[in-house]
């Protein structure tokens, strides 16, 4: 325990011994009725040391005192007289709740350096991420399905980071962002010697991708005039490029993105059915943001560490107001969408908290939230367990403490709403 009499003191020990934490006074001289210097003090704290818990220490009725500091990002509040068992038991649940979000920040760091950059705890997510890790180490081509925006092409890196391959070449090519007079040269690689125009010879993404992964991004808008070329590459694992009659031997991995037309596409003549299956011996459906319950906010706050580091602000968190839009919000560009609002929000907030009006959620996109008093318990249940599971870094017995509940409870729960740890 280290103790410290004025500001001046306090900020000294701070940068010193880095505290988990902080019970801070906010009746601080020279004028002890005024919580101003304290309130002042609490954010220069939170600025050295962000992950620090402040528990702030108020007069008996000063409680708009203390929630104001709540909202700048305290941890908690105890209003005098001091009850030492009350104000240690605060102080021992912000330990707990610090060493667990240290714990996390490793767990998080060491999953996203394994699936980079995929931040999940919705059942439907996970279930896609096992489905990843079962496919990775094979060397099946994969198809992901699903909406714009869903992360796509993140899965898709995973599976090549998490296969045999990892070491080997990553090429990545959008079908629908290049002309369809230049998509042939992107794909296949040209040979000047079949022009004389002067021009160099030039790498298609099959040839980059030799021996590694190919990875293409909306593959339905690859023309037909094309497909039958690439269907070749597949068979007989040889390409040549534009301008050349010369077939040099390739062995490649790939892995598509589309929407989840592309089979009705097939049905209609406009993808070639034989390219579709040998394209899809593995089919990976992506769920929308608005199906993976608790991912939001997690996501949500993934982002805003990263945004802080990237534009040097130091924003705390979400109001509880925004949690609640975030959550309500249909988020029809999904994670994209997501990512550009917290962007802004960090930017252009002036506040210590992202609020709904940062986020710019427009109102008629919000969920209709259920009346029945059966199905909102039952998705606050739910959203409850996966953030305690996720912020206990999968330990049930942390998960159940945060939770307040027994452990053969909470795996009843578990059971209940099919959540895995």
């Amino acid at each position: 325990m280290v103790l410290a009499e004025d500001k001046e003191s306090s900020l000294v020990e701070l940068r010193r011994f880095q505290p988990k934490v902080v019970t801070l006074d906010l009746g601080l001289p020279p004028d002890p009725a005024n919580a101003s210097a304290g309130l002042e003090l609490m954010e220069e704290i939170l600025k050295l040391s962000p992950s620090s818990k402040i528990i702030v220490v108020t007069g008996n009725d000063e409680r708009e005192v203390a929630m104001k500091a709540v909202e700048l990002g305290a941890y908690d509040y105890y209003q005098k007289p001091i009850q030492p068992d009350e104000l240690k038991l605060i102080i021992n649940r912000a330990f707990e709740l610090a060493n667990l979000e240290e714990e996390s920040r490793i767990h998080r760091r060491n999953e996203n350096m394994r699936f980079h950059g995929i931040v999940a705890t919705s059942p439907k997510m996970l279930a896609v991420c096992q489905k990843i890790e079962k496919v990775a180490p094979t060397d099946l081509n994969v198809m992901l399905e699903g909406d714009s925006g869903t992360g796509k092409e993140v899965l898709g890196r995973a599976v090549h980071h998490l296969s045999k391959k990892e070491s080997k070449p990553f090429a990545y090519l959008n079908c629908a962002a290049i002309p369809e007079n230049l998509l042939e040269t992107e794909l296949f690689g040209y040979d000047a010697a079949g022009f004389n125009q002067g021009q160099s010879s030039s790498l298609g993404k099959i040839e980059e991708a030799n021996e590694g992964t190919l990875f293409l991004d909306e593959v339905g808008m690859m023309p037909m005039s094309l497909q039958a070329k690439f269907m070749r590459v597949l068979t007989d694992g040889v390409v040549e490029r534009v301008g050349s009659r010369e077939a040099t031997s390739v062995t490649l991995r790939v892995i598509c993105s589309a929407n989840s037309q592309l089979e009705q596409q097939v049905q209609e003549g406009k993808f070639r059915e034989d390219l579709y299956y040998k394209l899809n011996e593995i089919n990976i459906s992506i769920p929308p943001l608005s199906e993976r319950d608790g991912d939001v906010v997690l996501i949500a706050r993934t982002m805003l560490n990263k945004f802080n580091q990237q534009f040097g602000r130091n924003i705390k968190g979400f109001t509880k107001a925004a949690v609640q839009a975030m959550e309500a919000y249909s988020w029809p560009g999904n994670v994209r969408e997501l990512e550009n609002k917290i962007k802004s929000a960090v930017v252009m907030s002036e506040n210590t908290q992202i609020s709904p009006e940062d986020l710019q959620i427009d109102e008629s996109q919000l969920r209709e939230m259920p009346l029945n008093l059966r199905q909102v318990r039952e998705a606050a249940e739910t959203r409850a367990i996966q953030r305690a599971i996720v912020l206990a870094d999968g330990n049930i017995s942390q998960a159940a403490k945060l939770l307040g509940l027994t452990r053969p409870t909470l795996y009843s729960l578990m059971d209940k709403y099919s959540i895995h740890s």
